[in-house]
């Protein structure tokens, strides 16, 4: 995946929305003000911080070398993911999965104003 296409990717999820609070150069992907991904976008290689079920986290990491603890993120929660070294499909596979895991933390009528068109 080219950097414009995580970008899209990202943001094509229901309220997703791009922010810059660590500076221009990183990416900050949120939903309903939590953040469900992290990226410098313009960096070689590209690396996207994801969160990730505990479990899910330490098996990522076993299977994948791509897949590494969350770079300066709670490395229980969090991955760091270099794009280039999984199949596209896996790296929005586990975009998704962040996006959804952290939507399933918010409050109900969050959620319900999320599910709405």
């Amino acid at each position: 995946m080219t950097p414009d296409q995580v970008r899209a990717f990202c943001l094509g999820f229901n309220d997703a929305t791009e922010e810059f609070p660590f500076g221009p150069e990183a990416s900050v992907f949120k939903v309903a003000g939590k953040m469900f991904a992290l990226s410098a976008l313009d960096a070689e290689p590209l690396r996207i911080n994801l969160k990730c079920e505990p479990e899910e986290a330490v098996r990522l990491r076993e299977e994948h070398p791509a897949v590494a603890p969350g770079y300066h993120m709670n490395k229980r929660h969090w991955n760091t993911v270099t794009v280039g070294g999984l199949p596209d499909r896996m790296v929005r596979e586990l975009i998704e999965d962040s996006y959804d895991l952290v939507v399933a933390g918010l409050p109900k009528a969050v959620r319900l104003r999320l599910d709405r068109p």
